[in-house]
């Protein structure tokens, strides 16, 4: 199926809900990336036994359309001073949820108690600080159904999944704040800064 291997298939079968998905990614060391970028797919996550946030999403969203979901994606974009964030998204009683790889203390599982997407991506707002305390999410994108790239082999590809990152970069975004209140923004608080720099891998 979908050209994965019986081990590959046996794992994800076994990651039969999010929180079990959300155990495997956290089980995994985050890829800090030595040799340079990447976007690896879920097979190479599978075996590399790594992976930073948009591929720990890729590989949520293929353990969810193994068992009925569609593979979607969500992009959270910030300002210029910090960097974007991607996670996977599912719905639990017609709620939104969220799958998330992150070497933070912050920016995590969400589970599916959120009506609208805009509700779960404000759940992050508060946590979604830089290093100097300022609130930095800006936007976020519309569901993005992986399938769309299944010519791609964005599953199990050997090369880096660009052509997703790319995608999602691209995609439009919904912004959440005007200017007015992007003006106002008080800086988080030096103990949500200290908290904010407690790192799971080294």
């Amino acid at each position: 199926m979908f050209d994965l291997t019986k081990s590959e298939l046996h794992l994800l079968r076994r990651l039969n809900s999010p929180s079990k998905v959300q155990d495997y990614l956290d089980s995994i060391p985050i890829n800090n990336e030595p040799e340079g970028d990447t976007c690896i797919s879920p097979r190479r996550v599978i075996r590399e036994k790594r992976a930073h946030c948009i591929e720990g999403a890729m590989l949520a969203a293929l353990a969810f359309r193994l068992h009925g979901q569609q593979p979607i994606v969500l992009d959270l974009t910030s300002n210029s001073h910090d960097f974007d964030h991607v996670v996977a998204l599912y719905k639990r009683h017609d709620c939104w949820g969220a799958v998330s790889k992150t070497n933070h203390s912050v920016l995590r599982y969400r589970e599916p108690v959120y009506q609208t997407l805009r509700e779960l991506v404000l759940s992050y707002f508060h946590e979604y600080f830089n290093d100097d305390g300022n609130k930095t999410l800006r936007s976020y994108s519309r569901p993005v159904d992986l399938s769309r790239f299944d010519k791609l082999g964005w599953m199990t590809n050997e090369d880096d999944n660009w052509f997703v990152a790319e995608y999602l970069a691209d995609v439009s975004h919904i912004q959440l704040l005007t200017r007015s209140q992007i003006a106002t923004l008080r800086k988080a608080h030096p103990m949500e800064i200290k908290a904010g720099k407690i790192l799971e891998w080294k």
